[in-house]
């Protein structure tokens, strides 16, 4: 998935230090990256300055962004950042609602004992292969999965695969027989092989290297990648009660029952709640941030 023509069009236009495209800007993602930040430091000035820091951090990095990647992921990805920063500043976790979709900041790459600086790129390089080799295969499988409309399967996988609940665990959540749910994740597991063993080389090398990170988990890509995260105009549709099956159900599992953050945050943008302070507070960020299109760096230019 990569930028939307919309985006391109703003920010092609935020580039120029077009000061109207950026007010335009703030409103469209605003209020959804507000949501995700009250469910990880409530209500309050601190998810305000958060989301203002962001856009910031934005607009001073614009020149970097790659518009292959989706605008709204790399937004999330640096509030990310500014609620970790946050939440060392309290010296505490946040209060997040309960759920399985407690995200988890990535550490920055740094050496470890006897690295050289060198090596440590070298590594985060080949994280970054792996991750990305990861992510193709599970994508593939969701997509499958969801145009054969198998969503019921697909809330297994999750459950499993995401959550790393337990085949009874998940079984007994979806009220679905034990050995349907192993029957689904041996079929799962048997399509992930097929499709490693269709990629390129360098790809499978990545994933059949004796020295993967770690940290590169099924869990933490799904989450990171947003693999099974819904379209505003999904989430705008079941919000109006419309949605057909089985994407009704599945959709209110992923708020629901996963309680997906950022999807739960887009969703309560989407419903409008709080629009006369989420209206102003869009007008602070505005006018807070606006300074920052003219200065050195903000630009392509």
């Amino acid at each position: 998935m990569q930028t939307d023509d919309a985006d391109r069009f703003l920010i092609d236009a935020v580039r120029a230090g077009d000061q109207r495209a950026w007010h335009q800007f703030i409103d469209r993602y605003q209020g959804r990256l507000t949501a995700f930040a009250a469910s990880r430091l409530g209500r309050g000035g601190d998810a305000e300055d958060a989301v203002q820091e962001t856009f910031m951090g934005f607009v001073t990095s614009l020149r970097h962004f790659n518009s292959d990647r989706p605008l709204e992921t790399y937004l999330f990805a640096i509030l990310r950042y500014k609620i970790g920063e946050v939440l060392t500043k309290r010296q505490r976790r946040p209060d997040v609602a309960p759920g399985f979709d407690v995200d988890c900041d990535p550490s920055p790459i740094e050496a470890v004992d006897g690295e050289t600086p060198s090596q440590a790129v070298r590594r985060a390089e080949a994280t970054s292969e792996q991750v990305d080799a990861l992510a193709t295969i599970l994508r593939r499988l969701i997509e499958e999965l969801r145009d054969r409309g198998k969503l019921d399967d697909l809330q297994v996988i999750e459950l499993l695969f995401y959550v790393g609940l337990r085949n009874k665990e998940a079984a007994d959540l979806l009220g679905r027989d034990e050995k349907a749910v192993a029957g689904v994740k041996f079929r799962a597991l048997a399509r992930l092989r097929e499709y490693i063993a269709e990629l390129d080389p360098a790809a499978q090398g990545a994933l059949a290297d004796e020295e993967v990170d770690a940290e590169v988990t099924i869990a933490r890509v799904w989450r990171e990648q947003r693999l099974s995260c819904l379209k505003r105009g999904t989430l705008g549709t079941y919000l109006l009660g419309v949605l057909e099956e089985p994407w009704q159900s599945y959709t209110a599992f992923h708020l629901d029952t996963v309680k997906c953050l950022m999807c739960r945050a887009n969703a309560e943008d989407l419903a409008g709640e709080g629009e006369e302070a989420a209206t102003q507070a869009g007008e602070r960020m505005f006018q807070s941030s606006v300074g920052f299109l003219s200065r050195p760096g903000s630009s392509s230019a």
